[in-house]
């Protein structure tokens, strides 16, 4: 009797198509449920549209400002891209140094917490005086606010060693440099990817917090323009760009861990 034929499991690539569409799907039916309701909520109470204006008048201003509104999106864009990538620098950095020596966490610690618990409206003027209007700022102000999660996530992550695993280590005469290469550190991917995913949705914060205080471009000094001006579907269809860019980033963001980290727990925060 001949062998079974038997079609060939599919790849990493196939499930994330498959998952990726699932998204699509939600986030389509979702979003169509909220203009929904928007509209509905409009034609009833029917407000001033300088209070609230409807989804027709959202889409109106943003084709009629479309050009100007994309070359805001991406100077904002840029902003929010460059913070992520050096706030998440330097809270890799700054884990990785408490992990491999411990008692720098004491030094660093109270540092940490301290200025994430400063206000980021405290921060950005000060930012804005020291670095000027360009993008250094906005930059600056974004990698604060994404440092935080991550050198929290990971340096909590790599705290948390499989206790087993340490002593097993131990037994073998492994120096502290290497159980952190092989235990600590390959065991705290999960809760780098948990920081990651919380950087990237608070990514967009620091560099529109920025633009507010004071820029020369960007989605923030257009929406504080259009509310000066009462223009509120001008603002909405900026912040409808801007939560756009975020769920984008953050839907990038849990690709690539999926891909880099497939082993690692799906957390409720996933968007996939």
């Amino acid at each position: 009797m001949s062998p079974r034929l038997t079609r060939p499991p599919r790849g990493p690539a196939a499930s994330t198509g498959r998952v990726f569409l699932g998204f699509v799907t939600t986030f389509v039916t979702v979003a169509a449920a909220i203009v929904g309701v928007w509209w509905a909520l409009v034609a009833v109470t029917a407000p001033p549209p300088f209070l609230l204006p409807g989804p027709d008048r959202v889409a109106s201003a943003f084709v009629a400002r479309f050009p100007e509104i994309m070359a805001n999106a991406a100077v904002t864009g840029g902003e929010i891209l460059a913070g992520l990538a050096l706030g998440v620098l330097l809270g890799i950095a700054t884990a990785l140094l408490t992990g491999l020596v411990p008692w720098t966490a004491r030094l660093v610690q109270p540092a940490v917490v301290v200025l994430q618990a400063l206000p980021v409206f405290a921060i950005a003027p000060v930012l804005v005086l020291w670095l000027g209007f360009g993008l250094a700022s906005k930059i600056v102000m974004a990698a604060i606010v994404i440092f935080f999660p991550v050198a929290s996530a990971l340096s909590d992550a790599v705290s948390r060693a499989d206790p087993g695993l340490l002593d097993l280590a131990r037994l073998h005469h492994a120096t502290t440099a290497q159980t952190f290469r092989f235990i600590r550190l390959p065991g705290a991917v999960p809760g780098l990817v948990s920081g990651l995913r919380m950087a990237a949705t608070l990514a967009p914060i620091g560099a529109i917090i920025g633009e507010w205080v004071g820029a020369s471009s960007g989605l923030g000094l257009m929406m504080m323009h259009a509310n000066a001006r009462m223009q509120t579907d001008v603002m909405f269809a900026a912040l409808v760009v801007v939560a756009a860019m975020a769920l984008a980033l953050r839907l990038a963001v849990d690709l690539l861990t999926r891909r880099w980290a497939p082993w690692a727990p799906e957390s409720g925060g996933s968007l996939l």
